[in-house]
């Protein structure tokens, strides 16, 4: 008899870089990750799609509105009890609002590429932006 597969819990990335070539990042206030840097996103609600849940998420947690550009990729990270946290992300654009942190962030700001270096962030972000060519300057 074999174990039940890994529950899935589909996820949302927002990945935003400023005029100046600086990434967007929160500081999780929350598991997975609590204390640690990543982008913003989050769990993708019932009924609603990615591009709609990027929006959601990047509001909330940074107060900004913002619009996807593209697709950049997919990663999965392990999550609680065995489950598998199934990530799309997305390069986006700001167009409006005040950045502030807020819901799962406690933190939130644009960071070149020194600040990102001497960060805690969560595992695995390097390695996608560097893969999807989105590492600050």
């Amino acid at each position: 008899m074999t174990g039940s597969p890994a529950q899935r819990i589909r996820c949302v990335g927002a990945v935003l870089l400023d005029d100046a070539g600086r990434l967007l990042l929160i500081r999780r206030a929350n598991e997975p990750g609590r204390g640690r840097w990543s982008v913003p996103g989050g769990r993708v609600e019932a009924g609603e799609t990615d591009q709609r849940a990027v929006i959601r998420e990047v509001a909330e947690e940074t107060g900004l509105a913002v619009e996807i550009t593209r697709w950049l990729g997919d990663v999965q990270r392990c999550g609680p009890d065995g489950a598998i946290f199934d990530i799309r992300d997305y390069s986006c654009r700001v167009t409006g609002g005040v950045l502030r942190a807020g819901d799962d962030a406690d933190g939130v700001r644009w960071c070149d590429a020194a600040n990102l270096a001497a960060l805690p962030v969560v595992t695995g972000l390097i390695e996608a932006l560097t893969s999807w060519n989105c590492l600050p300057r």
